[in-house]
């Protein structure tokens, strides 16, 4: 299905104007087929005729009418003639069409809302407290504005079998609406379901951290891709991959977002500590390596200047309490030794 733009549509306040003389004009031949067949008994069948046309003229002359249709930028309307399309109106304007034509929208009562939830409104009539009856109808049109999906987080098992919890963003707009109204049954929630599958496919290649021996790209080397490190680069993927799966359904993905991302509750607290546990492994090398060169510092020091004769057992001695002052998780309590050194 390829959509068909309707050109040189845009005459509606024309057609309104002539539908409104044409009925004023055929109220005037009521009138006077009246004033003749009253003033005139002679010209009976000509006041008779005259009215009989003017009556048909005013019956039929509002057709037309129903065939208007306003559209404010970025709107469209598939319309569809007895079950067959014949084309797409965009862009703001007056437009008249035929007026038997139908406007399709299979979407028209999904809302996607920013939380995620597809809720279904049924145009049901509502009764106020003055007995006012009101119908809402729903809107046939479709929208061509840039639009934002966010689905509900996911709980999703990353490529070593942690559950993460993840949520995105996904920028989308409709391109072809003849594909959007005809190919899928609804194309907001397909692109909902899709979305999800796609998030899903792409996930379980990645780890939530950095791990080794893991290989995201697929080219057989491993790599450091991670969910938390490379999210640019999994956004882009996501996007990738809901693309290929919505062209069928008219449908353009502008970009996909990764709003939150976060390990499930049942392992997150684990987890934490393994973070906790490693970056404290990584602060202590760094203190130990900051320690070793101080204490080799000092050594080539004191040789270099001559104060003091070392021999092994003292500089052993010697090494290990620098390292014990350098490393420690507290002050040092310093202990004179008020004898002599051997």
């Amino acid at each position: 299905m390829e959509e068909k733009l309707l050109l040189n549509k845009k005459n509606g306040m024309r057609t309104l104007i002539v539908c409104i003389l044409i009925e004023l004009a055929a109220i005037a031949g009521i009138i006077a087929g009246g004033v003749t067949l009253e003033q005139a008994p002679q010209m009976a069948w000509l006041g008779g005729v005259l009215m009989g046309v003017s009556i048909a003229i005013a019956c039929i002359s509002w057709i037309p009418l129903v065939g208007l249709r306003i559209l404010k930028p970025n709107e469209a309307l598939v319309l569809t003639l007895f079950g067959k399309y014949i084309g797409t109106i965009k862009g703001a304007g007056f437009y008249a069409v035929n007026p038997f034509c139908v406007a399709v929208n299979p979407a028209a009562q999904t809302k996607l809302n920013q939380s995620g939830d597809v809720a279904h409104k049924q145009a049901q009539p509502t009764v106020n407290a003055d007995l006012n009856i009101s119908f809402e109808i729903p809107n046939k049109k479709i929208s061509l504005k840039i639009m934002t999906l966010n689905n509900n987080r996911q709980k999703i098992n990353d490529c070593l079998g942690n559950p993460v919890e993840i949520g995105i963003a996904v920028m989308w707009r409709v391109v072809d609406t003849a594909k959007a109204a005809f190919n899928v049954d609804n194309y907001k929630e397909y692109l909902s379901l899709q979305c999800d599958s796609a998030l899903r496919n792409i996930v379980r290649l990645y780890p939530y951290d950095v791990a080794p021996g893991v290989d995201t790209t697929g080219d057989g080397i491993d790599d450091d891709g991670s969910l938390r490190g490379s999210s640019e680069i999994v956004a882009s993927r996501i996007r990738d991959e809901i693309q290929a799966r919505v062209n069928e359904a008219g449908l353009e993905v502008i970009e996909a977002r990764i709003t939150y991302l976060a390990y499930a509750p049942e392992i997150a607290a684990v987890m934490l500590q393994r973070q906790q546990a490693s970056a404290i492994i990584d602060a202590r090398k760094m203190i130990v390596d900051g320690a070793v060169g101080m204490v080799e510092m000092a050594l080539e020091r004191l040789k270099d200047n001559g104060l003091v004769q070392l021999d092994e057992e003292r500089k052993a001695a010697m090494v290990s309490n620098l390292l014990v002052v350098l490393c420690g998780n507290h002050d040092a309590q310093p202990v004179v030794n008020a004898g002599t050194l051997y």
